[in-house]
């Protein structure tokens, strides 16, 4: 997602005569089409058609090379090596390659010197993996979804729409820990299991089952229950890995580029090499790797502003840190170039530039320029929508615990620190009857985070105070939590 952003902004037409263009090389490992990785669960679902999801294509003078991997950085040629042979030459590089699955250190999930996982057991991550998990659910097919955080809770719900019978196994204390307390968990909680999917907490898993994919003698292997470290087993079809990603960095590493948990990234999105620079889910800016498809985005804005032709990039054998004073300029011999690097997702590119004006994501403001774009960080805000299965399937007539039928939809809202710490003040709302949960956190004059689930009437004016960080209103407190935000 990322990466189509920035290669829209860098394409188009330039807007003052005489600034230059950018020529934008867009390198895709996945043969789809961009797409909207946030949706996944919806096509999982049946709701949405994969088509649905893509995102527009970028402008007509786009390159694409899709179905291609880069397995190579040659920083001193400047040029991307790819698995077809092709060496791409760059200005401007831009990784943008996204995040892969943690598969958990399971016993059975691999045999010995093996990489190949049993059929019938999925990562969530990749449109591949959203579609080969559609093809292999039927109705009545019992499911077990390891890890109960965003995707999990979302990958669970999609399996039960498809007639699934859904196990929710999660080793945490409630769901989605990172971003809800312990009693808007149990709202949530309550909520899943109306829907048909079977829950447990600080549930940890051993290991799987496995039996012969074609029967007696025949070779393959087939997932057939997952087991428990109590040593009980769920019987099972399917088996979904949904315990976290990890950013890739693999390219960055071998390229010598500097990388703790994801690339370290500067204001100006830039890597230890000057000339190249990272975004979304790979990128670790001031220690934070946010792995959102909003900060993904905020960053790939900025990084559009700092690459639209203007100051010149330093020499292409400039792997030294670049001098914000100096005026070195690349060879104009190489022509503009920016070469993209789009992840599975479909989301971020590498770029290279061209030989007219160079445009760069690194170049420090001029002294006395203080109006230069540069990434401070994300006020993320995580949303959520759990539907509810269509009326004829079995998950709308199951249960709830209390004995109600199945309720509607039911719509999440977190952002910020929903933690209070000694002093700050907490407005907490609950409606059992409504299944509504409402709680902020103030300190002094500040809006902290808030947590909203069933009633999300007032989280616009709640995101934009908080992302703002303005002082809140002298009202009291109370109305913060009413449709309008306090505002």
């Amino acid at each position: 997602m990322a990466g189509t952003r920035l290669a829209q902004q860098l394409a188009a037409p330039p807007v003052a005569v005489g600034t230059g263009s950018v020529e934008v090389t867009i390198i895709g490992e996945e043969p789809h089409a961009a797409y909207n990785r946030v949706l996944l669960a919806e096509v999982l679902a049946g709701r949405y058609g994969p088509e649905v999801i893509a995102l527009p294509a970028p402008a007509a003078g786009v390159r694409r090379l899709s179905g291609v991997r880069v397995v190579r950085v040659d920083r001193p040629a400047a040029e991307v090596v790819c698995d077809d042979g092709h060496r791409v030459p760059y200005d401007a590089l831009v990784l943008a390659t996204g995040s892969n699955p943690v598969l958990p250190p399971l016993r059975g999930l691999f045999e010995p010197g093996g990489h190949d996982l049993p059929d019938g057991v999925h990562a969530f991550r990749t449109m591949d993996d959203c579609l080969a998990l559609g093809a292999a659910v039927r109705p009545g097919a019992r499911a077990v979804v390891i890890g109960g955080g965003l995707l999990g809770v979302s990958g669970a719900r999609a399996l039960a729409q498809r007639g699934a019978q859904v196990v929710l196994a999660h080793q945490g204390e409630h769901l989605m820990e990172r971003q809800l307390d312990p009693g808007a968990s149990g709202l949530l909680r309550r909520h899943v299991a109306t829907l048909g999917v079977e829950v447990h907490t600080e549930c940890r898993v051993r290991g799987l089952r496995t039996r012969s994919a074609y029967g007696e003698g025949g070779g393959g292997r087939a997932v057939s229950a997952v087991e428990l470290a109590d040593g009980y087993a769920l019987e099972a079809d399917l088996v979904v890995l949904a315990c976290g990603v990890r950013p890739r960095v693999g390219l960055a590493r071998a390229a010598g580029l500097e990388v703790a948990r994801g690339v370290v990234i500067d204001d100006e999105l830039r890597t230890s090499d000057p000339r190249v620079f990272a975004i979304g889910d790979c990128a670790e800016h001031a220690g934070v790797v946010y792995g959102l498809a909003g900060a993904a985005q905020e960053q790939a804005d900025v990084l559009a502003r700092l690459l639209s032709p203007a100051p010149p990039l330093p020499e292409p054998t400039g792997l030294r840190p670049l001098d914000p004073h100096g005026d070195s300029a690349p060879d104009p011999a190489l022509g503009n170039r920016f070469v993209g690097n789009r992840s599975a997702e479909g989301a971020p590119p590498s770029g290279s530039w061209g030989r007219n004006e160079w445009a760069q994501t690194g170049h420090r403001a001029a002294p006395g320029n203080e109006t230069a774009p540069r990434y401070h960080g994300t006020r993320t805000l995580t949303r959520l929508t759990l539907t509810a299965a269509p009326r004829s399937a079995p998950a709308a007539t199951t249960a709830a615990p209390d004995g109600h039928s199945a309720p509607g939809p039911l719509d999440l809202a977190a952002f910020g620190n929903p933690t209070p710490a000694p002093g700050d003040d907490v407005i907490h709302l609950t409606d059992a009857t409504r299944n509504t949960y409402r709680k902020v956190v103030v300190r002094g004059d500040r809006l902290l985070g808030g947590i909203l689930l069933g009633d999300l009437g007032s989280v616009g004016a709640l995101a934009r105070t908080w992302e703002s960080d303005e002082p809140l209103p002298a009202s009291p407190l109370l109305h913060l939590l009413t449709t309008d935000g306090g505002s």
